[in-house]
């Protein structure tokens, strides 16, 4: 315990700016027990609680930005790659437009709470064409409600976490084969259910290709593109514009003698 405490204090700012980096680059490394832990030695007078918050919302700053580059260069191919390491990348990008169409840079705010619309915020606001100013403050603004938050934790409940770094070391490696085991079994869980999903899925899936061929040959269909706003790059000649939130009001619109081709990301 002292030498992990030491190791903390000696690399505190270097460390927690690497690792808030990290996560924010898309690699899995939660960053809240670090924000948590810098709170505590703040409170102990190890670290400096403004020079903490600096280091952290730099770090979160900095990766937000790449990303909010690669969204205005790439545009959706960018959050379809973010998206593919996701358990539930059915429902990653649709979600995260929906927030952006709902309440656009405020959703900034609060993203970084959210698990999948904090991967894909940043590049969704380039994707938008939000202008760099406005996204430079949403995102500096959200970065510090949410590392102030757990910093904040940390800072006031700095006793009870060093009485539960304290147990998570006696307890040694059981604690670790309990937690690891119940991540692996949760992740195994929804791999299952996601691969369930997707043969029922398969069986009804035409491809672009066959698609072009049936609207060639004349083919009765009718084609309901459902894609939102952020995400319509294109169109299909013929096809029904009807968004996932309007598909409840606007049902009657959709014919029922002929074949039906859902499009979506």
């Amino acid at each position: 315990m002292g030498h992990t405490v030491q190791f903390l204090i000696r690399h505190g700012y270097l460390l927690l700016f690497v690792w808030v980096l990290a996560e924010q680059g898309a690699v899995p490394l939660p960053s809240a027990p670090m924000l948590l832990a810098g709170g505590a030695l703040a409170h102990a007078g190890k670290l400096n609680l403004l020079l903490v918050l600096l280091y952290a919302v730099a770090a979160c700053s900095i990766a937000d930005h790449i990303w909010f580059q690669l969204g205005r260069r790439r545009g959706g191919r960018i959050l379809r790659l973010i998206c593919r390491v996701s358990l539930e990348p059915d429902s990653c990008v649709r979600q995260t437009e929906d927030a952006f169409l709902k309440y656009g840079l405020r959703s900034l705010l609060v993203s970084k709470f959210v698990p999948g619309l904090n991967a894909v915020a940043a590049p969704m606001a380039g994707v938008s064409g939000a202008r760099r100013s406005r996204f430079a403050v949403y995102d500096a603004l959200g970065a510090l409600v949410w590392i102030g938050s757990y910093v904040g934790l940390g800072y006031l409940f700095s006793d009870q976490l060093e009485a539960v770094a304290g147990y998570a070391l006696r307890a040694g490696s059981w604690l670790v084969l309990i937690v690891a085991g119940s991540l692996a079994g949760w992740i195994g869980w929804k791999f299952v259910q996601r691969r369930r999903f997707l043969r029922k899925l398969a069986i009804a899936r035409i491809t672009p290709v066959e698609l072009r061929d049936l609207l060639k040959a004349g083919e009765d269909v009718m084609v309901v593109d459902l894609r939102n706003s952020v995400d319509h790059v294109g169109s299909i000649p013929g096809a029904l514009r009807i968004s996932i939130d309007e598909l409840a009001a606007r049902h009657q619109e959709i014919p029922r003698d002929r074949d039906i081709v859902l499009f979506c990301s």
